[in-house]
């Protein structure tokens, strides 16, 4: 009995040591593979141009200062891809109707992408500091230009008439300055604010002033979302054709009396309020009491307006 014992406690002796030289063995000839390292995104910086000009005026590339502040922007646009894709697709609907007015008021063309940078493409944008449409005009800055507003009727928000009064505002700028840049700059932080600094710092180059962050980045904004706009795929971004997003089929009529209910006047030319004050957001009420029989022109929607078209 005791012999048996010892030949069953011998032979799982030998069991032990073989299965144990086996794994030395192995793990000696194949060593345990490294942990495969996460799969991670890599981001490359984009490309700035040596050359580039703003309505026709040089931008200085070859200061490090402007280098820098360029790729900053190209890198924020670049890189917000919901948005940027967002506004590539809208560019359509809105610079046709903007791009016209720009040219029959003799500003240049580069100016839709200030409007692009003011509200991104928002008619009903609402700045913080109270600046509304799309071409963010301040209360007393509006009314200086024409422009109507009140309870009722904000024509801020018409994009027609207040791209009109921003031409006005630019080239009144543009006869104090002589410089599109400047006028740039200037529409962002008004021409009193601009005036004093160039008086304090004795430079009269927007690429030579400290104008404060929002100011300083603005010029640059706007260059990018041009590089952008013009050329897409350069900048990583692809649209094709049918993913733009349609232009707007309208019609207009003409209103010289009051309104007592826009959903009322809505259903009754065969659309619906939302539709409506989509098309009119300077409608700031459900109603119009027009005392003064004003004559106004509202947008309708034309026929398939809301149809998708491939």
């Amino acid at each position: 009995m005791k012999r048996k014992v010892s030949q069953l406690f011998f032979t799982l002796f030998l069991v032990v040591l073989v299965l144990g030289g086996y794994q030395f063995l192995e793990s000696s000839t194949y060593p345990e593979p490294a942990q495969e390292t996460p799969i991670r995104h890599y981001y490359s910086s984009v490309e700035v141009p040596d050359s580039l000009t703003f309505c026709g005026e040089k931008v200085p590339m070859e200061l490090f200062d402007v280098y820098e502040s360029l790729d900053r922007e190209l890198l924020v646009n670049s890189y917000f891809h919901s948005q940027t894709l967002r506004f590539i697709k809208m560019a359509p609907r809105f610079f046709s109707i903007i791009e016209p007015i720009l040219k029959k008021d003799s500003i240049p063309d580069d100016f839709k992408y200030l409007a692009l940078a003011e509200s991104g493409f928002n008619p009903s944008a609402v700045s913080p500091a109270g600046a509304v449409g799309f071409w963010q005009f301040m209360k007393g800055t509006a009314g200086d230009y024409g422009l109507e507003i009140n309870r009722e009727v904000d024509e801020r928000y018409h994009i027609e008439k207040s791209t009109h009064a921003a031409c006005a505002y630019l080239h009144e700028s543009y006869a104090k300055y002589g410089n599109w840049t400047m006028v740039a700059a200037t529409y962002n932080a008004g021409r009193n604010f601009v005036g004093r600094q160039i008086e304090r710092q004795k430079e009269t180059n927007y690429y030579d002033l400290l104008l404060g962050e929002e100011t300083s980045r603005y010029v640059f904004r706007i260059l990018a979302l041009k590089l952008i706009m013009e050329d897409q795929r350069k900048y990583g971004f692809e649209v094709n054709e049918g993913e733009y997003y349609p232009l707007w089929n309208t019609k207009t009529i003409e209103l010289s009396g009051p309104v007592t209910n826009f959903a009322d006047f809505a259903q009754e030319h065969q659309t619906n309020y939302k539709i409506l004050k989509m098309l009119n957001p300077w409608l700031r009420e459900a109603y119009l009491t027009n005392s003064r029989g004003k004559t106004y022109e509202i947008k309708l929607p034309a026929e398939g307006f809301r149809s998708i078209t491939k």
